[in-house]
């Protein structure tokens, strides 16, 4: 019995392999599974679970009593034992206290391990833990916020602890992460996982196409494989956490995927999903998915972990509160940052407010001689006003309340003159002008948001524009493509029905050829013929002579005669017809004359035609049939050159095509890169927002204290300070 592990050996179907496990007694030779007991469907038959590369069937031992989970293989995975071995070792190495949870499965990889009709295969032996699939236990838990918050913390978790130890396992999807009893996950599926031993080998798949990135390719194997994936599966944790409706809203009941499909990160201006995310009021939700959306066009080898963006996440999801009438309130400790601005700016770099370094007094401190002076004067004018009062001097210009106002005008002037209302005055107005610099940071929040609403809403537009671009260049190429072909066929339609029409042609050539040869021979025979030599009837010497006189010489010289009518002798005459076409009247010649001359003339052209070759020569049908043959190599050549001129239309048609798409894209790759520079400058403006919001918070605060203690600084106070000293 030969083993069936390289490639050149076809593996057994699910079916093959259920068949084979209902006598586990004799497939297996291992210990364990020898008569082992499948888990059976209705019908009797192993269940099994099957994948893309390999069907899975639960066992337990008759030996242990432990259940296990047996991979069969579908299909050959190159260095398959090499690349288990790799795994099972790193994964042996983990320490279990290190971990965040017990998400690492043993198994082990046993090659020739089970039989199938002549030959063996290699199988993954497994354990067997009692878990569902993450989109089972979404299913059954999207409405249980704090679970499904939990949850997405420690999928974060377990991807942190992936990348810490730079392994990556290449196909993270809600089939693949299990959920046990206790709300931990497990992962299952390590066919192409990595570790750092696998270093330099080609991946052996690309994992679920709804959970990866559109830049991920066939050569693409290292640590951060899953950083596309975890940020897919951590946004549509998040999203369910924070509005469990999304479930049902974007879910599709048996859907192979959570929240976003494969066409969601191709084409995001188009996708109703993503926007549904990133129009979602939670700015949570809204900032992942905008994360997501650049993520899915960035090389895999420049995208962030998803535990750089967790805790900035986490303070967002804390800090956010609603305020009435739809708005969104400060966040704590954000100095009046919008909540709208929260998880769009790091906690981490919001700076301490300055404090203004100068401070009002808020009373008067060391008394001076002009306060000495008004502290003994202002209870003498008091004296003096109640004497002129008991004294009856109430007569102007000198009054009880002359000393009266005079004292209320020396502690007036006395008061102005302390340094601390000035320094008092100097700190207001610095702070109040300070204050009056700063931007209105709700003002200024809400350009903010306009103008990123603004460029979030161009960004999509552009976004959509791009794959319209690229598809108008590629109809574009098309209908040049099919009109160069229609008018190649029309051009070599009409070349072939000149080649088609070449045999008549030569035919058409062969008759006329033999048809000038005899009247060349007509002709000649008749140029022969001398009227003075052989005169028809009733042609004399004289008439002879006249007759060669206007140029009738011979019987080649005329075709015929016409009879014309002589008026003035009321008589019929006769002219004769030259070989030119033109008539001449001959003296002499009357009717009778010019019949006998066509008589004689006819007799000749019969006796001639009698004679005349029936045949063409050899050399006159050869240059004949050159002729015709050099005209269809000229066809053949030119239905030739319709072919190559078409070639060459499209040759140019698909590099002008290639040139624009590369005109597009780089046009778009400078846009995106503009883009993200405008999002580096929105960071900047929300860092800077969150510093003025501070530090506008901090001074009105001052202003506001500054005032504060001016109430320490009144009349009232003072006069109390002149003799009390406080």
């Amino acid at each position: 019995m030969g083993s069936a592990t390289g490639p050149q050996r076809r593996f057994p179907s699910g079916a093959d392999y259920a068949e084979a496990l209902q006598h586990t007694q004799l497939c297996f030779q291992h210990p364990e599974l020898k008569g082992a007991r499948p888990e059976l469907t209705k019908l009797g038959l192993p269940r099994a679970i099957s994948g893309a590369f390999a069907s899975v069937f639960s066992l337990t031992s008759v030996s242990s009593g432990q259940r296990y989970a047996i991979k069969c293989f579908t299909r050959h995975v190159p260095d398959q034992e090499r690349r288990y071995e790799a795994i099972s070792s790193r994964l042996a190495q983990l320490d279990p206290a290190e971990l965040s949870q017990p998400w690492n499965l043993g198994f082990e990889y046993l090659p020739d391990a089970i039989s199938v009709g002549r030959d063996r295969y290699p199988v993954l032996k497994m354990e067997w833990v009692e878990a569902v699939t993450l989109s089972s236990w979404l299913d059954d838990n999207h409405a249980h916020r704090f679970a499904v918050d939990r949850l997405a913390d420690r999928f974060e978790a377990l991807t942190h602890d992936l990348a810490t130890h730079e392994i990556a396992h290449g196909d993270l999807q809600h089939g693949n992460l299990l959920v046990a009893s206790d709300d931990t996950l497990r992962l299952v599926d390590y066919d192409g996982m990595y570790v750092p031993a696998l270093a330099g080998m080609g991946g052996t798949e690309r994992g679920h196409r709804n959970y990866q990135s559109p830049m991920r390719g066939n050569d693409d194997f290292g640590a951060v494989l899953d950083r596309f994936s975890a940020w897919v599966i951590f946004l549509s944790l998040k999203a369910i956490a924070s509005d469990p409706a999304l479930w049902n809203r974007l879910h599709e009941p048996s859907g192979e995927f959570l929240l976003l499909t494969e066409d969601d990160f191709k084409n995001p201006g188009s996708s109703t999903r993503l926007q549904t995310l990133l129009a979602h009021p939670d700015r949570t939700v809204s900032g992942l998915a905008d994360r997501v959306r650049s993520l899915a066009f960035q090389p895999l080898d420049v995208l962030p972990p998803l535990a750089a963006a967790v805790p900035r996440q986490r303070a967002a999801a804390t800090t956010t509160s609603t305020v009435s009438g739809g708005g969104t309130a400060a966040a704590p400790g954000t100095g009046g940052l919008p909540g709208w601005m929260t998880g769009h700016v790091s906690p981490q770099a919001t700076p301490t407010a300055t404090v203004p370094s100068v401070t009002a007094p808020d009373g008067f401190r060391t008394r001076t001689p002009l306060d000495v002076a008004t502290a003994v004067l202002l209870p003498l004018m008091l004296v003096a006003t109640v004497l002129m009062f008991v004294m009856g001097f109430s007569a102007p210009p000198i009054g009880p309340g002359v000393p009266v106002l005079a004292a209320i005008a020396l502690a007036t002037f006395a008061r102005s003159r302390r340094s601390e209302r000035a320094q008092s005055r100097a700190v207001l107005a610095e702070l109040t002008n300070e204050l009056a610099q700063l931007d209105d940071p709700v003002k200024a929040a809400e350009k903010l948001r306009k103008d990123r609403a603004k460029f979030d809403a161009a960004e999509a537009k552009r976004a959509a524009a791009y794959p319209r671009a690229q598809g108008k260049l590629t109809a574009q190429y098309h209908a040049e493509l099919k009109e160069a072909e229609r008018r190649k066929v029309r051009r070599q339609r009409d070349i072939d029905k000149k080649i088609d029409g070449l045999s008549e042609e030569l035919q058409r050539a062969l008759a006329k050829a033999l048809t000038d040869k005899q009247s060349a021979f007509v002709r000649d025979q008749l140029s022969r013929r001398l009227i003075a030599q052989s005169p028809p009837h009733g042609i004399g010497p004289k008439l002879a002579a006249r007759l060669a006189a206007a140029g009738i010489r011979t019987a080649a010289d005329f075709t015929g005669y016409r009879s014309v009518q002589n008026t003035q002798y009321n008589s019929t005459g006769a002219v004769l017809v030259l070989s030119t076409g033109r008539v001449i009247d001959v003296h002499g010649i009357g009717e009778a004359k010019a019949i006998a001359l066509d008589v004689w003339r006819k007799d000749l052209v019969a006796s001639a035609k009698a004679r005349q070759p029936t045949a063409l020569g050899a050399p006159e049908r050869q240059s004949i049939e050159q002729g015709i043959a050099s005209r269809r190599a000229q066809l053949t050549a030119q239905r030739k050159a319709v072919e190559s001129e078409t070639d060459a239309l499209r040759v140019k048609a698909r590099k002008q095509m290639e040139d624009d798409q590369q005109r597009l894209t780089r046009g778009n790759t400078l846009a995106g890169d503009q883009a993200r520079q405008q999002r580096q400058e929105f960071s900047r403006r929300a860092v800077a927002l969150q510093q003025n919001s501070a530090l506008h918070g901090t001074l009105s605060a001052s202003v506001e204290a500054a005032r504060l203690r001016q109430r320490g600084l009144s009349f009232a106070c003072y006069v109390r300070f002149l003799y009390i000293g406080r």
